[in-house]
């Protein structure tokens, strides 16, 4: 018996969209780096592109349990020395609550060229965006309740 191997330019991404209100960060992005990864389909294999593409939209309604809102350190180096910069999650929140869900997601991912293959695919925004009338039609977004 031979194991059937999937090929890449046969697979057809599905599109997913993902609301993060009220939502816990760490839940939110595990399964979100599942939905980019593939790992929903029965022939999912490591090595090949299987993923989908992923909206989370309300990133700013992201909660996190604890004392995190107030403790969790975020650093950012500046590629300078002695120039790294810290931020709390609650400044960063107020500032760019898209980066924390990516942040999240990313460190979720694979590391090297297909991990960043993946992250490409991943579209978080802070509040509900506003389309043009002509993108919805293309697609077909599937929305997931967590």
């Amino acid at each position: 018996m031979t194991t059937i191997f999937p090929k890449s330019h046969l697979h057809n991404p599905q599109y997913f969209l993902l609301d993060a209100n009220q939502k816990t960060l760490g839940r939110l992005a595990t399964e979100a780096s599942k939905l980019l990864r593939g790992k929903e389909l029965s022939y999912y294999v490591p090595g090949i592109d299987q993923g989908n593409f992923v909206m989370i939209v309300n990133a700013n309604g992201i909660k996190v349990s604890g004392k995190k809102n107030l403790q969790k350190i975020y650093y950012f180096p500046s590629q300078r020395p002695g120039g790294l910069k810290t931020e709390t999650y609650k400044s960063l929140k107020t500032r760019f609550p898209a980066r924390i869900v990516e942040r999240a997601i990313f460190g979720m991912l694979p590391k090297g060229v297909l991990g960043r293959q993946y992250y490409k695919r991943l579209y978080v925004y802070g509040n509900m965006p506003v389309f043009k009338k002509g993108i919805q039609k293309h697609t077909i977004w599937k929305k997931i309740v967590i």
